[in-house]
C-alpha cells in the first residue's frame, strides 16, 4: 500500500496509524528559516533569521506582536503565520475588552493549539503549515511556547524550530540551566548566539535576523513587546565579535604552542625509539 493512497485527505488514517497531511505540514516547519525562543523569570526574547526569496526582494516578517504582553516568532509558510497571528490579536483584544485584563500566556497558546486541531479532523480544511513560539509575559512570569501544526502545545525555557534549528538547540542545550537570573541583554546575546549556530555560511547581522523581546522592569512595570532595532542589534553582533576575538590566544602565541608541541612530540617519539623491537 503507497502513501500516495492515504495523503489525499486530512481525515483518512493509514493503516500504520499515521495522517500524512499532518506530518507534511511539520515537515514544512522544518524547511521554514530558523526561530529561536528563550526565557528568564522577568523577560522572554524571540530571534528570527531574515531570508528574502530572491536577491531582488525583501524579507517576509517572521515576528509579529499579538499584544502588549505577547507575540510570536513563526517558521513555515508565512501566510499561515500571519492569519494565525491576526488571530491572536483579536483573542486577546476580545479578552481585554471583556475582563479589562490581559489574556493569560498559557490559555493564548491554548486558544491557538484548539485552533490548529480542528484543521486536523476537517476533510475540507487543511493543517496549517506553520510552528509558532509564542512569548509573552502574565501575573505568574514570562512563558514560552512552541505550538505545532499537529495542535499539540509545550512550554519550554529554550526552544528554536526551523531549518537547521538542531545545531541551535544544541547551543541552548548547554546553557538553558542559568537562563532564570539573565539578564535582558544576555537572554538577547544568547538569542543570537543561538540564530548565528543556523546560519551556513553566511554571517551574522542586524540585516538579516530580527530580535523581539518582552519582559518586566525590577520596579514591576512591563515592558511591552517591541522589536529592537537593526542598528542596536548590530551593535549586540560587533560587541560579541569582539569578545571572541579578545578571548582568542593572538597569532604569535599560538604559532609558538604548537611548535613547542611538535617538539615535545619529536622528543618522545625519539626517546621511545630504543625500546622498539
Amino acid at each position: 500500500m503507497f502513501r500516495n493512497q492515504y495523503d489525499t485527505d486530512v481525515t483518512t488514517w493509514s493503516p500504520q496509524g499515521r495522517l500524512f497531511q499532518v506530518e507534511y505540514a511539520m515537515e514544512a516547519v522544518k524547511q521554514g528559516s530558523a526561530c529561536v525562543g528563550l526565557r528568564s523569570r522577568t523577560h522572554a526574547v524571540l530571534a528570527a533569521v531574515n531570508k528574502p526569496a530572491s536577491e531582488l526582494s525583501s524579507y517576509q516578517r517572521k515576528v509579529f506582536r499579538v499584544a502588549d504582553h505577547a507575540g510570536v516568532a513563526l517558521a513555515g509558510l508565512t501566510a499561515d503565520g500571519r492569519v494565525l497571528s491576526r488571530f491572536l490579536r483579536n483573542e486577546c483584544i476580545n479578552h481585554s475588552f471583556v475582563y479589562e485584563a490581559p489574556l493569560p500566556v498559557s490559555r493564548l497558546a491554548l486558544r491557538l493549539a484548539d485552533k490548529a486541531q480542528v484543521c486536523t479532523q476537517r476533510s475540507w480544511k487543511r493543517p496549517y503549515g506553520v510552528g509558532l513560539l509564542v512569548a509573552g509575559l502574565d501575573e505568574s512570569g514570562a512563558h514560552l511556547y512552541y505550538n505545532c501544526p499537529s495542535g499539540n502545545y509545550f512550554e519550554y525555557q529554550a526552544f528554536a524550530i526551523g531549518s537547521r534549528s538542531q545545531a541551535a538547540k544544541t547551543f541552548l542545550e548547554r546553557r538553558f540551566q542559568g537562563y532564570d537570573d539573565y539578564t535582558p541583554e544576555q537572554l538577547v546575546r544568547d538569542a543570537l548566539s543561538a540564530v548565528k549556530e543556523t546560519l551556513q555560511g553566511e554571517k551574522l547581522s542586524g540585516s538579516n535576523c530580527t530580535v523581539a523581546i518582552v519582559g518586566r522592569k525590577d520596579d514591576g512595570t512591563v515592558e511591552p513587546f517591541e522589536v529592537i532595532g537593526t542598528a542596536r542589534v548590530q551593535e549586540l553582533i560587533d560587541s560579541m565579535e569582539m569578545e571572541v576575538a579578545e578571548q582568542a590566544p593572538p597569532p604569535e602565541a599560538a604559532a609558538a604552542s604548537s611548535s613547542m608541541q611538535e617538539e615535545g612530540e619529536r622528543g618522545s617519539d625519539d626517546a621511545a625509539a630504543p625500546m622498539d623491537i
